[in-house]
């Protein structure tokens, strides 16, 4: 559970981006992605090295842009909470955050396609391919196959 001060200081946090957002309906509308690059990135309250860690994330992990300062990316991830990324710790290669409690990985982007293996919650995939609402991913063993789009979070 988080303390009464991360509390007030995300509150504040998410406060502070609303307000941008609000005053700037053009970036509202812009979802950038970014993934991160290379193990152990930091995500923190504040766009500095001395600000508290809120977690650390893997290779691919999506997050999506909300504000840059300088060299920090504000980011959110997929449940919607914010913190600031450092920008060298990250890429332009798209990835996917599996949502559901289990995703079936199919051999085609239809329900009719053989299920070659389950992924499972939070699991990270390389985006490759998007065709109506099925996208087509790589593991990080190198299987490849199509999901649903609708039981993952990224481009």
């Amino acid at each position: 559970m988080l303390s009464l001060s991360r509390r007030l200081a995300l509150s504040l946090l998410t406060y502070s981006t609303l307000t941008c957002l609000m005053a700037n309906p053009a970036q509202a509308q812009a979802q950038e992605f970014i993934s991160v690059k290379g193990a152990g990135a930091n995500v923190r309250e504040q766009p500095s090295t001395k600000a508290t860690t809120l977690w650390e994330l893997n290779d691919g992990y999506p997050l999506q842009v909300i504000q840059r300062k300088s060299d920090w990316l504000q980011v959110k991830d997929f449940e919607a909470t914010l913190g600031w990324i450092y920008a060298p710790r990250t890429q332009k290669v798209p990835h996917m955050v599996i949502t559901a409690k289990v995703a079936n990985l199919r051999a085609g982007p239809t329900q009719q396609h053989k299920v070659v293996s389950k992924l499972e919650a939070q699991e990270i995939v390389k985006t490759l391919k998007k065709s109506n609402d099925w996208v087509q991913v790589e593991r990080s063993n190198g299987q490849q196959g199509w999901i649903a789009s609708n039981l993952a979070w990224g481009w």
